[in-house]
């Protein structure tokens, strides 16, 4: 029996050696750091990738993931979190930890999948209460005094952003009839005239009476509206909207399609550096690949984004609401201006809230 006991003693510090050692299940991981309202989407996409994974290369695989606001998510990356792959609301997010991040990821990132990197989009819409009490049909609505809206803060949250851009795109067409005037140079002046308009109906859209309390990410403003019963409009992502409906709060809730919304396109992106240093290129390098893989198409579109392959995107057509979409690029000169003029520090959106009083 003795010799059963010592056995016995050694198993257990054998196990407790492996415990200490911080020994995986797993033969690799990878970290996705991602936005906000993507916990769902990519829960499903890891798994069918480590299934894929083990089933095509033998090796057993994990995803981590990581959610926030999507400027602090990029923020974490440049200030060390070792990210092996990072899947943002904008392209000025990817592009600042270019900018800051001591050469994480290169310059041409955006060329090095297709769609400009973006695997799926999604646009900006409306939730409001069940019946639609406050008779909330389009942008200017937003503005009727009793009606609080709930939105995020553009100065952490990717959707925010969008949600700022779209309403400003919104009234640059009210005013100007079309948004086709923005490059005609005969209409330089109508134009300036506009773009006062906009910056005049975000300013009050965004103020602390309209909009009390803004969340550093949209899935934070999501439950404050739906969770908490706070607001009487949430400026939602389309997916996050399609998502209420979709579960128990679908009795309680109901999407408005403005006349006009933005074409959001959040990116994907290799962190180089990391992956280099990690020993994870080929891993990470064949999850973003993944992404544009019929198999991650469908998940992407059952998720409630909408996918950019052609097949999968019209099976799913009935699913998304056809609203006119507008790019960013042509309203607004693309990611790096629009961060640049808008919301960089003493940018258009500081002003405004601070003519607001916040």
């Amino acid at each position: 029996m003795k010799w059963q006991f010592t056995l016995l003693v050694l198993a257990c510090c054998v196990i407790s050696i492996a415990s200490c050692c911080g020994c995986s299940k797993y033969d690799r991981e990878i970290q996705n750091v991602s936005y906000d309202p993507t916990r769902e989407l990519y829960k499903d996409i890891n798994e069918s990738f480590e299934k894929y994974w083990l089933r095509e290369k033998g090796e057993k695989i994990r995803v981590n993931q990581s959610h926030g606001g999507s400027g602090a998510q990029s923020n974490s990356v440049i200030e060390g979190n070792a990210a092996d792959v990072v899947t943002l609301a904008l392209g000025y997010d990817i592009d600042a930890i270019v900018e800051h991040g001591k050469d994480l990821i290169p310059n041409d990132w955006q060329s090095k999948l297709p769609h400009n990197s973006c695997p799926y989009t999604s646009t900006i819409v409306f939730l409001v209460r069940k019946g639609n009490p406050k008779e909330i049909y389009d942008w200017e609505d937003l503005l009727k005094d009793n009606v609080t809206i709930v939105t995020p803060n553009p100065q952490t949250s990717g959707g925010a952003r969008w949600n700022y851009l779209a309403a400003w795109g919104y009234m640059l067409k009210k005013e100007l009839g079309g948004l086709e005037a923005l490059s005609d140079p005969a209409r330089a002046d109508e134009v300036a005239i506009a773009h006062q308009k906009a910056a005049e109906f975000v300013q009050k859209m965004f103020s602390e009476a309209k909009a009390p309390a803004k969340d550093t990410g949209a899935r934070g403003s999501t439950n404050r509206f739906v969770r908490n019963g706070m607001g009487d409009v949430l400026l939602a992502w389309e997916n996050e909207a399609l998502l209420c409906l979709a579960g128990k709060e679908k009795e309680d809730f109901e999407i408005v399609t403005p006349s006009i919304s933005i074409l959001a396109e959040p990116p994907v992106a290799l962190v180089e550096k990391n992956v280099k240093k990690q020993g994870t290129q080929d891993l990470a390098e064949a999850y973003l690949k993944f992404l544009y893989e019929p198999e991650a198409q469908e998940i992407i579109a059952k998720n409630y984004y909408r996918p950019t392959d052609g097949t999968v995107a019209a099976k799913y057509a009935n699913q998304f609401p056809n609203l006119e979409l507008f790019e960013i690029d042509k309203v607004f000169g693309g990611w790096s201006k629009a961060q640049k003029e808008h919301f960089s520090s003493g940018g258009t959106y500081d002003q405004l809230i601070i003519k607001a009083g916040r």
